[in-house]
């Protein structure tokens, strides 16, 4: 899931050719030989099978491989096929507000401040979501969206997020598990090693239920950076992954939320 949106139609977007990022040997300085050579044979791969491959930069080659743990072959057919979906749900080769009035109307998703690690915080109420009345694809642009908002905002050197999934007053008029699993897929499919950590907070009885719906889906890399926090635990156990001065004012700490369309 990759930084290939564009918020408003007049800035230029990051698919043009002009806007191909250029890796350093510094980004790269954690990779292991292994993983470089890896990179080069992938890159030698995709490029040969799509041109617009030559845009990208290698950290997402990276990803991609790692996500596939460096099977070349695995982590092409996955790159291959995100570049088709991106071509799909973002034409242009950004996602504009317009396209996504309704959920961003809900207020659902706030982004503010960064972790120790630096990684971008963000803030999901699930209590706010509603199915759209624009069907499923409507939703799976506001995800990409969201996602594309949350990478412009890392800091150099930084490529994951850290993610706050607020389940208080959740209800079944929330239980959009078609919306869940898309979100799901894109996020592991299209945006792979971009989640850093992500706590679950609030969490009522009536969840769990769809929660062992969802849980068989996501893959095993991903389900060990989830948490699930005790109420009584919430600001220590989030205090020692982020600052107070960073932490979101709704948890006891100093950060206002910001809606993620504006940040």
């Amino acid at each position: 899931m990759e930084s290939f949106l564009s918020p408003e139609p007049s800035q230029k977007s990051p698919l043009d050719s002009s806007s191909k990022q250029v890796t350093t040997i510094e980004e790269l300085k954690d990779s292991t030989d292994a993983e470089l050579t890896k990179i080069r044979l992938m890159r030698a791969s995709v490029e040969a099978r799509d041109p617009s491959s030559k845009e990208v930069d290698d950290l997402m080659i990276r990803r991609f491989l790692r996500a596939r743990n460096l099977d070349v072959e695995k982590a092409s057919a996955m790159f291959l096929k995100y570049l088709k979906w991106k071509r799909s749900i973002m034409p242009n080769g950004y996602i504009s507000p317009s396209e996504i009035a309704e959920d961003i109307a809900q207020e659902k998703v706030f982004v503010q401040g960064l972790d120790k690690k630096g990684r971008p915080i963000v803030v999901a109420f699930a209590a706010k979501h509603f199915q759209s009345k624009n069907g499923a694809d409507g939703f799976k642009r506001y995800v990409a969206f969201t996602l594309e908002k949350l990478c412009s905002r890392m800091p150099p050197g930084q490529e994951k997020f850290l993610s706050i999934a607020d389940i208080e007053g959740w209800g079944y008029a929330n239980s959009d598990l078609r919306g869940y699993l898309n979100a799901l897929s894109i996020l592991q499919d299209c945006y792979p090693e971009r989640l850093g950590k992500m706590f679950i907070v609030h969490a009522p009885y009536l969840f769990m239920k769809i929660w062992k719906m969802i849980y068989p889906f996501i893959d095993d890399n991903t389900k060990k950076k989830i948490v699930f926090v005790e109420n009584k635990k919430l600001k220590s156990t989030l205090l020692e992954e982020i600052e107070e001065s960073q932490l979101p004012d709704i948890y006891g700490g100093q950060m206002p939320l910001v809606p993620i369309q504006d940040s």
